[in-house]
């Protein structure tokens, strides 16, 4: 009789739960959706990111607002969504620092990127741009080595910051191609290039989406994509790995929400996205960027996430980069 009753009130309680969450989604939403951003205004995560939420306003009846909050290589922002309500009315764009790398490369971590966000969609992948400073007789990736050779420490290269995709690729670079260039973290991807322009750093690995205007306006000079083969949007730049075989570095942004999310509103923001992604003249503005759209399942995603980790680890740890 007793065993009956709590399996039968186990039962209900099950039955109640599953009512909420689906009414959650359901209502879901009912005011505006904060979208954080953790790196600084006019680089690519806050394009894409301004890009989605025209797109989604749209579709989902309600303003999504996007707020930009850098700062420590992005766990400023990635923090305020891990600490967050877990309601769906503040989600993060994530990138490949703040959900991959940091947790390594960080002494101390404000939040746990696997046990604090919950995995929505990844958003976008893409290529980094080697540029140089078009004074510097730097034309090719064989040059850049061999000038880092012949003149040992000289050469600095600016970044995004700590613990970006900017940074992390360049370690890589350093340790395949044997060499040591200085680097020189900013506070976005704008004020990195600024300086390599203006002389203040030799060189940079960035966001096409970025320093594509740069390169064509001839302030910048691309020697090189970091993906593993070249990109569309620069087709007569090559690919770091055709002198440095095995280099490869694609950068990606996503969507997380905070850890306790209910899974209906996961669900509805990852085919809200998926949906934004799809309109052609969405797809056309991030793929003459040369970002490739991707849409992942929230599952799928989550895997990602981990493999990312775990891929990088490694390569953060041979680096011997640090931040406290």
């Amino acid at each position: 009789m007793c065993s009956r009753f709590i399996r039968a009130t186990g039962a209900v309680v099950l039955a109640l739960g599953a009512a909420v969450a689906a009414a959650a989604g359901d209502a879901y939403p009912n005011k505006p959706i904060r979208f954080i951003v953790p790196a600084a205004a006019g680089g690519p995560t806050e394009i894409v990111t301004r890009l989605l939420a025209e797109r989604m306003t749209q579709s989902m009846g309600v303003p999504v607002i996007v707020e930009a909050k850098p700062g420590a290589g992005g766990n400023i922002g990635a923090d305020t969504v891990a600490k967050a309500a877990p309601d769906g009315y503040t989600i993060l764009m994530g990138t490949i620092g703040t959900n991959a790398i940091n947790q390594t490369l960080y002494k101390s971590m404000p939040y746990q990127p696997l046990k604090d966000l919950v995995a929505v969609t990844q958003v976008v992948s893409y290529p980094l741009v080697v540029v140089v400073n078009p004074k510097l007789p730097i034309n090719s990736v064989a040059d850049l080595i061999a000038y880092a050779k012949s003149h040992p420490g000289e050469l600095n290269r600016a970044s995004g910051g700590s613990g970006t995709s900017m940074h992390m690729s360049g370690e890589l670079f350093n340790e395949m191609a044997g060499i040591k260039m200085q680097h020189i973290p900013y506070k976005g991807s704008l004020p990195a290039l600024t300086d390599v322009m203006g002389g203040q750093a030799d060189l940079a690995f960035d966001s096409l989406v970025i320093a594509q205007p740069l390169i064509k306006a001839g302030k910048l000079r691309a020697i090189a994509v970091t993906g593993p083969k070249r990109s569309p949007a620069e087709p007569d730049v090559p690919s770091v790995s055709e002198t440095l075989p095995g280099y490869a570095m694609t950068s990606w942004i996503g969507v997380f929400a905070p850890a306790g999310t209910p899974r209906p509103v996961v669900d509805r923001l990852q085919q809200e996205i998926a949906k934004a992604l799809a309109d052609p003249k969405v797809k056309a503005q991030l793929t003459s960027q040369a970002a490739d759209p991707v849409a992942s399942t929230p599952d799928e995603f989550a895997r990602f996430t981990t493999e990312e980790t775990e891929k990088w680890a490694p390569v953060v740890k041979a680096s011997g980069a640090s931040v406290s």
